[in-house]
């Protein structure tokens, strides 16, 4: 038997037998326990002699709360949720209704309108807060009777062979030298017939998954970006609710991909934020100065003239498309939204992608527990239900969107034009991919002042009003963890940080990630006279660095369960 992770040695750890565990309370975990739910609901009102149980399904949920570390734009596409709750409308937190759209092409001091794109026309989609609707989502989860497990990480994977069996969940009580406290709690290890990995982006257990049985052989690299978002409250009248502004152009250049949302919600709140591709060249780029320098466009700051910064927040995304896909069953277990990159990147949506995932899933896994068969045979039809669903249909027609940009906007530009003419094909059939981090070049051979680029370079300022530096922006996210623990960021070799990575690339890491958890501190003693130093409470659970580092020597792993960013209301 394989257990990733070193564990306490020594210590007896509870044993639960489990039925499913779905790992992960976003949108896709939470669709897949009601939908696995309706299904028992169902089988048991017409089945009496042979009943199923909802007793041993369990939701593994690492934040405090329900939807406390759920973070999107958001638009919520309705076609899912209709299937899954037939009038969803009338209960659901639904902010707003679109009601007005609009794409902006930017330059430094103008703004120029183009034709809404068919895959930006958002009518009939609605503005919500994904914090408060994953929470309604998870009320009505409870209500089935299925078990949700908040303030529990799943931390490992248990296989045997090449079988997973179970969950382990978090130690809690280990200080920072891996010891343990006076309140140490030993995790439980959830014995399990089916795993769903629901974990959304670069998700720890489902990296595991993909290293012991190599699922990226035959897919393109997954590639991200990251999604920097602010809540603002502005005066009234600034912006109608349910409407959608999209831009594109500055202050990205042509060599950087991505672009802005902003929505506007109900009482005076505008959910506003920059998504930059994680595939930019120069490792100076902060995407979070990146947000910061868009609100100075005159567009954007008349928007936000006299108005007020209430929250914070970043999440990466996948962005690869349908080639990114892994194998999403095996033996024990599936992959959902996120997890597996069910995202559409021309519509800067997944929300009803990952709860359509979810729903397949749990149909999927009804049928393994009516066979009492958990077989990669059985739990393989998830791969069969996802091709022959929408999910396939509206993915294929963006099979090739994000690889098109590699080499620059306006290739990306050609190429996505051809793609729309073209069904999604473009020049082939399949576009090849590179990872991201691969696109970052030394500094050795790039301009030293920056170049067009000077202004997305280093750490953002701010003047507290309209733009923030970094350290005041994650206060707005409410992040909060146990000081007291293992460092859940890994790094795992330092000497490639303060020997190579500062020299080659200028530590990067102090730019992409959001929160300020990396720092370069002066160290006479460290051969560049800098050492690395981790604020791992800072931490807003986006994954950047374990996807953006260039020498892909950095790992995050949960933190001890209910710790992370508090997104209420985002």
């Amino acid at each position: 038997m394989l257990v990733f992770r070193k564990s306490i040695e020594g210590v007896e750890r509870p044993q639960m037998p489990a039925d499913v565990v779905i790992v992960g309370g976003g949108p896709s975990g939470m669709a897949c326990a009601l939908r696995l739910a309706q299904l028992i609901d169902e089988h048991n009102a017409k089945n009496p002699a042979t009943q199923l149980s909802k007793e041993n399904i369990y939701v593994l949920e690492k934040a405090r709360e329900v939807g406390q570390h759920c973070l999107s734009g958001a638009l919520l596409d309705p076609r899912s949720m209709r299937e899954l709750l037939p009038g969803f409308e009338k209960e659901a937190p639904l902010d707003a209704e679109v009601s007005k759209e609009g794409v902006y092409f930017l330059t430094e001091k103008s703004k120029f309108k183009i034709p809404t794109p068919p895959f930006l026309r958002d009518h009939g989609n609605y503005v919500i807060s994904i914090n408060k609707f994953v929470k309604w989502l998870g009320s009505k989860v409870e209500e089935t009777g299925i078990t949700v497990f908040t303030g529990f990480a799943g931390s490992e994977l248990i296989i045997n062979g090449d079988r997973v069996t179970g969950v382990r969940t978090d130690d809690k009580g280990v200080d920072k030298e891996g010891q343990q406290k006076s309140n140490f709690e030993p995790g439980y290890d959830l014995q399990a017939k089916v795993v769903i990995l629901a974990e959304g982006t670069r998700g720890s257990l489902t990296k595991q998954l993909f290293q012991k049985f190599d699922l990226a052989k035959d897919a393109n690299p997954q590639t991200y970006g990251v999604g920097v978002k602010e809540l603002w409250e502005v005066p009234s009248g600034r912006i109608a609710k349910g409407e959608v502004i999209y831009t594109m152009g500055w202050p990205l250049t042509a060599k950087e991909y991505g672009g802005a949302w902003i929505y506007g919600s109900k009482d005076n709140i505008v959910s506003l934020g920059f998504v930059t591709g994680l595939d930019y060249p120069d490792p100076r780029l902060d995407p979070q100065r990146v947000l910061q320098q868009f609100k100075r466009h005159p567009f954007v700051t008349k928007l936000l003239d006299g108005g007020k910064m209430i929250r914070y927040g970043a999440k990466s995304l996948p962005y690869g498309g349908w080639w990114a896909i892994p194998p999403v069953a095996g033996h024990g277990w599936m992959i959902v939204g996120d997890s597996a990159g069910f995202l559409n990147s021309a519509r800067l949506k997944g929300i009803h992608l990952a709860i359509k995932s979810g729903m397949l899933a749990a149909e999927t896994a009804f049928e393994a527990l009516k066979k009492d068969d958990s077989s990669a045979a059985t739990l393989g039809q998830f791969q069969k239900k996802v091709e022959a669903s929408w999910i396939k249909d509206e993915l294929w027609k963006v099979r090739n969107m994000h690889q098109g940009f590699e080499n620059g906007m306006f290739a990306g530009m050609f190429h996505t034009g051809l793609q729309m003419f073209t069904g999604g094909r473009g020049l082939r059939d399949r576009y090849p991919g590179t990872p991201g981090y691969k696109h970052m070049k030394p500094l050795s051979q790039l301009p030293a002042d920056g170049g067009a680029e000077a202004r997305l370079l280093g750490p953002a300022k701010g003047d507290g009003k309209l733009t923030f530096d970094k350290l005041t922006d994650l206060y707005h996210s409410g992040t909060k963890h146990e000081e007291d623990q293992p460092a859940h960021l890994i790094i795992h070799d330092t000497n490639i940080c303060e020997q190579r990575c500062i020299r080659e690339f200028g530590s990067p890491c102090q730019n992409f990630c959001p929160a300020n958890v990396y720092e370069m501190l002066d160290d006479p003693a460290a051969p560049h006279g800098k050492r690395i130093s981790l604020n791992a409470a800072n931490c807003v659970h986006c994954k950047t660095c374990d996807i953006q580092d260039p020498y892909q020597i950095i790992t995050w792993v949960p933190p001890e369960g209910g710790g992370g960013p508090n997104y209420d209301g985002m």
